[in-house]
């Protein structure tokens, strides 16, 4: 038996996952034009099977129309949760979205006598299995976060969640700050959006260092602040010295932090002028500090594709292993 042209027309998501997953490790960056090909294909994909579909039987026809019903109405709405509450980025989301419609029931790929996914599900759903690989498989990044920290002797409530970095590194880190000059905290500055403030002022986080004393004081923001850019990674700004008259906006906002959030035409990913404020003044006293790299979530979700198009789902797997019955 030959594997069905619909289903070899599904391994091209393998690729373009893959590169996806890298763009994101390098830059947390994807382009939206990324989905563009694979959605049209799942499209087109799905409206094949489906043809074929009305061609089996009715438990057949009603077989598919369910497990097209539960990708598309169960796994997507729930991709959108988590993107809602913040557990995906946008990127993630789009590519999620993508996968309920390009894998709404399991692929069949024969290899010799052997077929592949090995481990199948009751309901058979495949965007449901690779989103609960993607889960599993992303679970292991702060079990190994806190492995890292603990055998480094850093023992810390961010242990699970980040790393330690010295602020020399910070202008080429992802992440956001687990750190305030009172302590821990799991919701600090936005990486991305301190190198947006040092862009907005034209300095490097070294200039922010050595003259902190001068330049917490918001008469030295430039007149004509420099293009932010979204805060993805690159060489740092240019020290500006031409500055508003002193006495201008006195100390009431520090670092000119929210004349910064004020003056951008886009949101700071979430960063509020006392998170940005708290932000600076631990990177420029620290030599080291606690940094969330957070999970480049499309990194997990292709290994979970990949798993899943061999072995299948991991979670039954697991549950098969320990006895207990699945879905």
């Amino acid at each position: 038996m030959h594997t069905s042209i619909p289903d070899l027309l599904r391994l091209l998501a393998v690729p373009v996952f893959g590169w996806a997953a890298w763009r994101d490790v390098e830059t947390r960056r994807v382009d939206n034009r990324t989905w563009y090909p694979l959605a049209v294909l799942a499209v087109a994909l799905l409206a094949w099977d489906g043809l074929t579909a009305m061609r089996s039987s009715p438990l057949g026809r009603r077989w598919f129309l369910f497990q097209v019903a539960v990708s598309l109405l169960f796994v997507a709405p729930l991709v959108l949760a988590f993107w809602w509450f913040r557990a995906f980025g946008g990127a993630d989301a789009k590519a999620f979205l993508v996968v309920a419609v390009l894998f709404p029931t399991y692929p069949v790929y024969h290899l010799g006598a052997r077929v592949f996914p090995v481990q199948q599900t009751v309901l058979g759903v495949f965007s449901l299995t690779i989103l609960t690989n993607t889960v599993l498989v992303g679970a292991l990044y702060p079990a190994a976060l806190f492995v890292r920290n603990l055998l480094a002797g850093r023992l810390s409530t961010a242990m699970a969640v980040g790393r330690v970095v010295p602020w020399d590194e910070i202008p080429k880190t992802h992440g956001k700050l687990l750190e305030t000059p009172e302590g821990i905290t799991r919701s600090g500055a936005d990486l991305d959006a301190i190198r947006m403030y040092l862009r907005w002022r034209g300095v490097t986080l070294a200039d922010l260092r050595e003259r902190a004393h001068d330049l917490r004081d918001p008469a030295t923001l430039p007149e004509n602040p420099n293009p932010t850019t979204d805060g993805a990674i690159s060489d740092g700004g240019t020290m500006v010295e031409t500055r508003r008259p002193a006495g201008e906006s006195g100390y009431e906002d520090p670092w000119g932090a929210a004349l910064f959030l004020a003056d951008i035409d886009r949101d700071a990913y979430g960063t509020t002028p006392t998170k940005l404020r708290e932000g600076l003044e631990v990177l420029v006293t620290e030599e080291e500090v606690w940094v969330s790299p957070g999970i480049p979530f499309l990194v997990p979700m292709f290994i979970g594709l990949v798993v899943a198009l061999g072995y299948g789902d991991l979670l039954s797997g697991l549950l098969s292993l320990l006895g207990f019955a699945t879905l």
